[in-house]
């Protein structure tokens, strides 16, 4: 009896972390058309706007922090050197993810830009948590790397209209590199059962992010020159509130309760949404060897997802009571 009234009061919760993580996916992914849009009405550099969106972040995280009662156990109980790895660690992480993808979208266009960063990213985690942590990586997740990297050849070398560039392509890779490094670097602190405060974690990764741009953002121009203000403030903002603090903090919400597999494939979303807003607003076209090649990108994302799910069945079913 109290066991199935404790699944039944579970079922809400579950149903509105998916809402949660449907949110923050389809926000991210608007944050290269805002990235787009901002690059062809001003001069602002990809260094400066992350700049501008680390700050954002910052401030409005900062204020959510001080309205949240009380401190997480989580945070309080984590020794204070492996927090301060943590924070420096996901702040040139997110600073590296942030960066790139901008200067991505700008190079490659926000299709391809988007579809590369996030289908590239669980491959090299998959690749990078067998090198360094001796994660198997089984027959479906080999399969799944060797679909990703067809994909990416498929982009870089199929195209034909001169929409995806080999150094935007480029770009993306080294974002996708820095997303990695983010989730390899809490699979590696956490594999011990420490615990941490997400939210918190995320804040100050975004002081170290925006401290380290400064210097780069000013040399590339802090403010832009534009002859539409008003727009350059409001997708400052935008960027800043929607696709940074509230995506991140609906993601969290939602990644605590969802399955990290589920989670993999719900942020699909991000490049889909990123891709039909590039087509419909902004005018991209999408050749046949993009689509092939974006197909194969998720198809693999989708089977590294269940691929995880697997494993972990497997290792619950093994485990010792």
């Amino acid at each position: 009896m109290s066991n199935s009234s404790t699944s039944a009061a579970a079922l809400p919760a579950v149903g509105r972390s998916l809402l949660y993580l449907i949110v923050a996916g389809v926000a991210w992914g608007t944050a290269g058309a805002a990235a787009s849009l901002m690059f062809r009405v001003s001069d602002m550099g990809p260094l400066a706007l992350s700049f501008w969106r680390c700050v954002g972040g910052l401030v409005l995280l900062l204020g959510a922090l001080a309205l949240r009662p009380g401190r997480p156990a989580a945070q309080a109980a984590e020794p204070r050197r492996r927090r301060l790895i943590r924070i420096l660690g996901t702040g040139i992480g997110l600073t590296v993810f942030q960066s790139a993808y901008f200067a991505a979208v700008e190079a490659t266009g926000l299709a391809v830009g988007t579809v590369v960063t996030l289908g590239a990213g669980p491959v090299l985690i998959a690749l990078g948590a067998r090198l360094t942590m001796g994660e198997r990586l089984g027959g479906g997740g080999a399969a799944a790397v060797g679909g990703a990297l067809a994909g990416l050849a498929v982009l870089v070398l199929g195209g034909e209209s001169g929409e995806v560039r080999p150094l935007g392509v480029g770009l993306a890779v080294l974002s996708a590199a820095g997303y990695a490094a983010i989730t390899l670097l809490t699979r590696w602190l956490g594999r011990d059962g420490g615990g941490s405060d997400a939210l918190s974690t995320t804040t100050w990764a975004f002081a170290v992010g925006a401290a380290g741009l400064l210097p780069m953002a000013a040399v590339e121009g802090l403010f832009p020159h534009t002859d539409q203000p008003v727009q350059v403030l409001g997708l400052l903002v935008y960027v800043a509130a929607v696709p940074t603090a509230l995506a991140y903090a609906l993601y969290f919400a939602g990644a605590a309760v969802v399955r990290a597999a589920t989670v993999s494939v719900i942020m699909l979303l991000e490049p889909v949404s990123a891709a039909a807003i590039a087509v419909t607003v902004l005018g991209e076209e999408l050749t046949a060897a993009t689509v092939m090649g974006t197909l194969l990108l998720l198809t693999a994302v989708t089977g590294l997802a269940f691929a995880e799910a697997r494993d972990a069945a497997v290792r619950r079913a093994e485990a010792p009571a």
